[in-house]
């Protein structure tokens, strides 16, 4: 991820983390950088009412963009930092999981499960077919299956020719999405 850090904190700028809630009472941005043990050390929190989001929707485009600049220009201040981009959390009763299990054949049994493989797999579940106005928002794998060997969490370097993977799969009406992004 990206980030604009202020000339007086450039050792921040890859270890920063920007997360932003859009509420329906609140919107709440949260900045942390990571630390030298991986962990998040919490820099600023900045909150703004909610204006413009009914039950998880944007509703009003204007209001949703300036409680979002009040919540994140509060966290930069506390945090001294300037942010350029944000992980947004996207909810709402639009938003649906189902799991799926998906499979590729490998060509050759001497050749170990690689990370093109598992991209494969993963990128062939988000082109799973959807109900009209829904788009797939993330794919997590749960498990993994080689050759009828379950529970594997990290395929890479294995042998097997059948890949196979439980994924949990979550899903969202296109416009609700489209219209956080615009926002954002």
């Amino acid at each position: 991820m990206e980030k604009n850090i202020s000339s007086n904190n450039q050792n921040l700028e890859s270890d920063l983390v920007v997360g932003l809630d859009i509420g329906t009472t609140k919107i709440a941005a949260i900045v942390g950088k990571r630390n030298e043990f991986g962990k998040v050390e919490i820099l600023g929190i900045g909150k703004a009412e909610s204006l413009g989001v009914n039950r998880g929707v944007v509703v009003n485009i204007e209001q949703t963009v300036a409680s979002i600049k009040a919540a994140v220009a509060i966290a930069a201040d506390k945090a001294n930092v300037d942010i350029g981009e944000v992980i947004v959390g996207i909810a709402g009763q639009h938003i649906k999981s189902v799991q799926h299990r998906g499979m590729i054949t490998r060509q050759s049994l001497d050749d170990e499960v690689n990370q093109k493989d598992v991209d494969t797999l993963i990128d062939n579940m988000h082109r799973l077919v959807m109900s009209p106005g829904e788009e797939i928002i993330h794919v997590i794998p749960q498990e993994y299956i080689i050759d009828s060997e379950i529970g594997i969490k990290n395929p890479i370097g294995h042998a097997g020719i059948r890949l196979e993977g439980n994924f949990h799969i979550f899903t969202g009406q296109v416009s609700a999405v489209k219209n956080i992004f615009t926002c954002v």
